[in-house]
């Protein structure tokens, strides 16, 4: 068997399901992966997908109307299957509107799809309030069913040298045994926000104080001063309240990036200050993304809403070394 042949009959083969634009597959890659299909209903997020991704087959449907037998058949053997269900309706940030049980149950067909398949392995992510879902014990409980063995782990991409603290479950399943507790590669240290801004003038600002601004954003926004003096840079939680006081400073990560245009960053002019919002490139780095990750598609909401909605490459990346040093050993 010649190199090439042996290179692809041992390369780890996954596929990507809820892929949205790509942030699990763009880690997984990193660590050696081979992408060979990615799963989702939007559109756009199918774009950028396959953007990213042209080796890879894209399948923009429902995964209930998929037949996971049919797909064996089509994509051949899948080793690794990367999962990020529905979060929205686990989100704190949903407040106390009604939450759909249907969203929340397409969680079950990463069971569906492992029943079928039969993957080494599979690695789930989520928002941590996915734990308290009343079905979250059963959707365990079935994974464990299929003979997978399940570490529980709850990582922050900021541990993982990405510009953001964004805390999220990760579910790490193996047919081989109890996966370990996965660590940040040695020396990572957090890296500010400061880091992805750029504070040359670049984008336009507008003044930060005029009659048609929101009493609720000066308010933040005198708070800040108030604390950092009047030549002080900071990011302004411009729309909503993370009741962290509604403003941060730049010297350490981002707080977590939704899927909603929601940081401004404020500088000092003569006699005040002005502000812009964060632009996609800057939010693109600050989730984990190199430059050369493409975004060409949709308008800038429909950017941010990718980003928002993404897995910070590198956390999967961390995470999938660690499996595979298992499978080495």
């Amino acid at each position: 068997m010649d190199k090439a042949n042996r290179k692809a009959r041992n390369a780890i083969r996954a596929i990507d399901l809820f892929c949205g634009a790509g942030g699990s597959s763009w880690g997984a890659r990193n660590a050696g992966v081979q992408i060979i299909a990615g799963f989702d209903m939007w559109r756009l997020a199918g774009k950028v997908y396959q953007d990213n991704f042209p080796e890879a087959k894209f399948y923009k449907r429902k995964l209930e109307y998929s037949r996971p037998s049919t797909l064996a058949e089509e994509l051949g053997r899948v080793d690794l299957i990367l999962a990020s269900p529905e979060c929205t309706n686990h989100s704190p940030a949903k407040g106390s509107q009604e939450r759909s049980e249907a969203s929340r149950r397409t969680a079950f067909q990463v069971v569906r799809f492992a029943r079928a398949l039969k993957p080494r392995w599979i690695v789930i992510e989520n928002v941590i309030s996915m734990k308290r879902w009343k079905q979250y014990p059963e959707f365990v409980r079935r994974l464990k069913g299929l003979g997978y063995y399940i570490h529980e782990q709850i990582l922050d991409s900021a541990d993982f040298g990405v510009p953001q603290s964004r805390r999220r479950l990760f579910l790490l399943c193996s047919l081989d045994g109890q996966p370990t507790e996965v660590t940040p590669p040695s020396g990572t240290r957090n890296k500010p926000v400061r880091d992805v801004i750029n504070l040359n003038g670049k984008y336009k600002y507008s003044l930060l104080k005029t009659p048609e601004r929101a009493k609720a954003t000066l308010t933040r926004a005198d708070r800040a001063i108030q604390e950092l003096g009047p030549n002080g840079e900071f990011l302004l939680v411009y729309y909503g309240s993370d009741g962290a006081g509604g403003w941060q400073r730049l010297d350490v990560p981002l707080r977590t990036i939704t899927t909603l245009d929601r940081f401004a960053l404020v500088t000092p002019v003569k006699g005040g200050h002005q502000m812009r919002m964060l632009q996609v490139p800057e939010l693109q780095a600050a989730m984990g993304f190199p430059s050369r990750f493409k975004i060409k598609h949709g308008t800038r909401r429909e950017k941010i809403h990718l980003l928002g909605n993404a897995v910070c490459p590198p956390v999967i990346e961390a995470i999938l070394r660690s499996l595979l040093r298992e499978r080495a050993a």
